[in-house]
């Protein structure tokens, strides 16, 4: 959830830069082009003061300098137990890298998941809000604006980004992750139908702006369904699937999310201008249809992960589900019941090395 901490002080950052520059003319575009290259430099020099990940020392047998790393970054000696996890995660890590992975995620038992992983990305970029954080400015000037109005508004909408992203951190493990994204998905379609009927009603005919108070009122819709997305589809988008995703799926599964991820958010970056341009208001009003949607989906077939561990995924959430059970329940034989595996662990050891056989009957 920090990560979209991160991004809402970034984005917040970037519409300050770009307000307080567009007073410098005829070079602030120069500026605001130019400070980008602050935070770029500043990563590259941390790169050479980063050590390596403790995982990464494990799988190349520097275990005692994956140690000495550990403690470094907890504060604290006492790190074997999570240096043993980490020990078995590798293991298992590398394991699954010996399969192909790819070619299990479109088993059918895999579905569910391989739907997530699309499905969260691709809902996030059609929700409306890379449109709505890329062209603020312009927005806000079709609103009526002027130039330097439009770019202090939008300091208020990363304002809202941010509050989206601390209220996110408070409730996710309390609201649970469904409750938020039902909650957030709601007010964001009541947000975009009001910002589509506010340029509806407002811009028509000879009129080419909003009043002072329509003006108002869009960017308070627009901050408010920024913070909601912000608390919801903005961290949840990438939390969920990483939830989700069992171990022989992962690798391929995160791949999935980022590249669906990134392939909407370039067709929405260079799309969404001409629609504003040739839908006009109708734009708003996609964007709510595709909402509603998410509305549904997040109803119907979004189960709730909330301190359910990976590997209890597939019994309690996909098995259990109306829909999704379908998929990963193995159909039973005709014939009768199917007999489930059950391991035998004696409490004691056999005085003899001699084998233990069970019959179906036994049992």
């Amino acid at each position: 959830m920090f990560f979209g901490i991160s991004i809402g002080l970034g984005i917040f950052a970037g519409n300050l830069v770009s307000y307080l520059a567009s007073s410098v003319r005829p070079s602030g575009w120069r500026i605001t082009q130019a400070m980008t290259s602050f935070p770029a430099f500043t990563i590259t020099l941390a790169g050479f003061a980063l050590a390596d990940t403790p995982t990464f020392l494990i799988r190349t047998n520097k275990h005692e300098q994956a140690l000495q790393v550990l403690r470094k970054l907890r504060g604290h000696n006492d790190v074997m137990a999570e240096f043993e996890d980490l020990l078995k995660a590798t293991q298992i890590a590398e394991q699954v890298e010996a399969q192909n992975s790819y070619r299990a995620l479109f088993r059918k038992r895999n579905a569910p998941q391989f739907m997530m992983a699309i499905l969260f990305p691709l809902f996030q970029q059609f929700s409306g809000n890379d449109a709505i954080v890329f062209y603020g400015p312009f927005l806000f000037r079709a609103a009526g604006l002027g130039e330097r109005a439009s770019l202090f508004s939008t300091l208020f909408t990363g304002i809202s980004v941010l509050a989206g992203s601390v209220i996110s951190i408070f409730s996710i493990d309390k609201a649970g992750r469904k409750t938020l994204l039902l909650l957030s998905t709601l007010i964001m379609l009541f947000c975009m139908v009001a910002a589509g009927t506010i340029f509806a009603v407002g811009i028509k005919g000879a009129v080419t702006r909003l009043s002072g108070a329509a003006s108002g009122f869009e960017l308070a819709t627009v901050c408010l369904y920024l913070a909601s997305f912000s608390a919801s589809w903005g961290p949840l988008a990438w939390i969920i699937p990483s939830e989700i995703l069992s171990q022989n799926i992962r690798s391929a599964g995160q791949s999935v999310t980022v590249f669906t991820n990134m392939l909407f958010k370039f067709v929405i970056a260079q799309t969404f201008l001409s629609m504003l341009c040739s839908f006009k208001f109708a734009t708003f009003f996609f964007f709510a249809g595709w909402l509603f949607l998410m509305a549904i989906f997040a109803l119907l077939f979004v189960p709730e992960t909330k301190a359910i561990p990976i590997d209890e995924m597939v019994d309690r959430v996909w098995g259990t589900h109306w829909f999704w059970r379908y998929f990963v329940t193995a159909p039973q034989k005709a014939g009768g019941p199917r007999l489930a595996s059950v391991e035998m662990k004696p409490s004691f050891e056999p005085p003899i090395a001699a084998p233990i056989t069970v019959h179906p009957g036994d049992l």
